[in-house]
């Protein structure tokens, strides 16, 4: 009787991982491929892709004060290092010949083959708000959460300090997408509450973000 042999798949879910989990992965892989016998024609320079991970484990320590240009630069070089490592996951599964030892050595991880039930989504959170194109608008960026199906955003006046709204406006966002409210009170002080849908059901609503209108 013949044995099937199974097709070793890397696990490449990186869109949805946190930087910090993310920077970890490059540098397994990194350190798994240098001089490595076993892979000795990878599609990316491994010196290239080394001081990308320096430059993108930079970017995220000057984003976390939240400026815009900061995080502009970071998510930038998180795009080149996920396109990067997804090259380097598809020539070690074609190079290790689906040999499981060989794969071992890669510092990729195996796929399982075993069906994962649905799972919670993480808390939902608000990435940023800013001030809007024209008065009296805001713009706004939830936290895109993996397998997430859509957003609902709650967003109203904080008449006192330390009071939520007496009144909410709700909008369902299909995506994580930046998108514009208009129409809001110059000068007003709002709150901002995000949950996100899965298959599972919602997340509990976020802590409030207060935002003044300009």
């Amino acid at each position: 009787m013949t044995t099937k042999v199974k097709k070793l798949k890397a696990l490449l879910g990186f869109k949805g991982m946190s930087d910090t989990d993310l920077i970890q992965k490059l540098i397994n892989v990194e350190k798994g491929l240098n001089r490595n016998p076993n892979f000795p024609n990878t599609p990316v320079d491994l010196v290239t892709f080394k001081s990308g991970i320096d430059t993108f484990t930079v970017l995220v320590t000057e984003a976390a004060d939240g400026g815009k240009k900061a995080i502009t630069a970071k998510n930038k070089q998180r795009e080149v290092m996920i396109k990067q490592v997804t090259l380097l996951g598809h020539y070690v599964e074609m190079a290790s010949n689906d040999d499981p030892a060989i794969f071992a050595t890669s510092g990729f991880v195996a796929a399982s083959k075993a069906r994962v039930p649905p799972q919670p989504l993480p808390p939902a959170s608000m990435d940023w708000i800013d001030r809007g194109p024209v008065t009296g608008s805001v713009v706004v960026k939830v936290k895109a959460l993996p397998r997430a199906v859509n957003y609902d955003l709650y967003y109203g006046v904080v008449t006192a300090p330390g009071a939520l709204p007496s009144s909410w406006t709700f909008l369902t966002l299909p995506g994580s997408k930046v998108v514009t409210i208009s129409n809001l009170t110059p000068g007003a002080t709002y709150a901002f509450q995000v949950r996100a849908l899965g298959r599972l059901g919602y997340t509990d609503w976020s802590d409030p973000m207060m935002f003044i209108c300009g």
